[in-house]
């Protein structure tokens, strides 16, 4: 990958070695003519290789009994150490000993490296969205191995929020196939894309990290090759370069979650350095995705201009033409919520500085009907026509396809 310059790389403490998670003989990474395969630093798959595992550590597993059962559950179990504590419960989504534990919150970073939640999506809906994608489909996942502390995931879980998979991808996929098929061809272009309905596949989780653990996120990406009327389409701050081998032939948009790395180091515990996300945008281009880029959240701190425009400049400087011709932008301010609030100050008090600022804030509904905080709304005003200067001046290649 490309050297992302200085001041992004990331400093990496020695990590001691840990057991393969994972066998994963029989998936084997794809070669294709345009990537070759994905290898981890040390060769094998990257799922194999260290950062994974230091992503995942899963030592306990609470399923239904029905994902137990499925060929993907099987799978996913089949991976996994054979000491790994297995607790059967009812239902996914409320886990009393997880969920419901405010003892958790002491222990937020370390449930997501040992826990993997296995479960049925029981509804199966597409909704309208019509801001960054054109149709929200059933996600493969909730939550996430990653932490980053303004993440609205878990606003309504309480006091953990690992990995939850869906092994019934079957019925994921039948269905987001029998959508688009229902839609014919796009009408008209919008400011999702001018020809394709864009599909978002990851609203509630990180496709990049689930690829670590099961093959979902395969299954939907190989699902959309045979699409020619949609795209599917997820953000992620994880560089995975396993993705790289999985041939998407155009029709998966891949949205790098971008902000300064003075914010992501406070604010995306877990994720990838920028820099490496950065670099990251010609390889995932080259292997066959459209390569976008959200500058999100956008936190309005002491210093947010200058650290935006450094970094409008520094993808200036290291991104090849062939990125910069196709790539656009969403600008997403910050959201916020009472109850992640106080959760995070249970772990991380420190994010809370920057996240929490009632003086310029004020509570709104959003659109999904939660009860949120958001900046006041002439404070985001300026800020959105901020930014939208500051990417005039610093990346006037940088479209903005959606700014909220």
């Amino acid at each position: 990958m490309t050297n992302p310059g200085p001041g992004f790389e990331p400093v990496r403490p020695e990590r001691p070695e840990q057991q393969a998670l994972f066998g994963w003989a029989d998936t084997a990474p794809v070669e294709t003519p345009a990537t070759g395969p994905a290898h981890a630093p040390g060769g094998g798959a990257f799922r194999d290789g260290p950062e994974a595992h230091r992503m995942l550590d899963v030592r306990e597993v609470y399923a239904e009994p029905a994902a137990l059962d499925s060929p993907r559950g099987q799978q996913i179990m089949a991976r996994l150490s054979p000491d790994v504590r297995v607790t059967e419960v009812e239902g996914h989504w409320l886990i009393p000993s997880l969920h419901g534990n405010d003892g958790n919150i002491g222990r937020w970073v370390r449930t997501k490296t040992e826990t993997l939640v296995l479960g049925v999506k029981h509804t199966l809906a597409t909704r309208p969205n019509g801001r960054s994608a054109d149709w929200i489909a059933p996600g493969p996942s909730n939550g996430c191995a990653m932490a980053c502390a303004y993440c609205y995931v878990p606003r309504r879980k309480g006091y953990a929020n690992p990995i939850t998979l869906f092994t019934n991808i079957e019925a994921i996929v039948a269905h987001v196939r029998r959508h688009v098929r229902a839609q014919g061809p796009k009408p008209e272009p919008n400011q999702c894309d001018p020809t394709a309905w864009v599909y978002d596949i990851g609203e509630n989780g990180d496709c990049s990290v689930d690829a670590v653990v099961c093959d979902n996120t395969a299954d939907l990406i190989a699902a959309f090759r045979g699409m020619p009327t949609a795209k599917a389409s997820f953000a992620t701050k994880f560089v995975n370069p396993d993705l790289l081998a999985l041939d998407p032939q155009g029709r998966t948009r891949v949205r790098f979650s971008l902000m300064p790395p003075d914010d992501a180091r406070l604010l995306d515990i877990r994720t990838s350095p920028v820099g490496e996300r950065i670099a990251a945008a010609a390889d995932f281009l080259d292997a066959g995705y459209e390569v976008h880029f959200n500058l999100s959240p956008v936190v309005l701190r002491q210093g947010w201009q200058r650290d935006w425009a450094e970094l409008l400049d520094h993808l200036d400087d290291v991104l090849p033409a062939r990125v910069k011709e196709q790539a656009a932008a969403e600008v997403i301010m910050l959201t916020h919520n009472q109850g992640l609030h106080e959760v995070n100050l249970g772990w991380h008090p420190r994010a809370e500085e920057v996240l929490w600022q009632p003086a310029a804030q004020e509570t709104k509904r959003s659109q999904n009907g939660a009860l949120n905080v958001r900046y006041a709304q002439e404070v985001k005003r300026q800020a959105l026509a901020r930014m939208q200067q500051l990417l005039a001046a610093h990346a006037p290649w940088l479209r903005i396809r959606y700014a909220f």
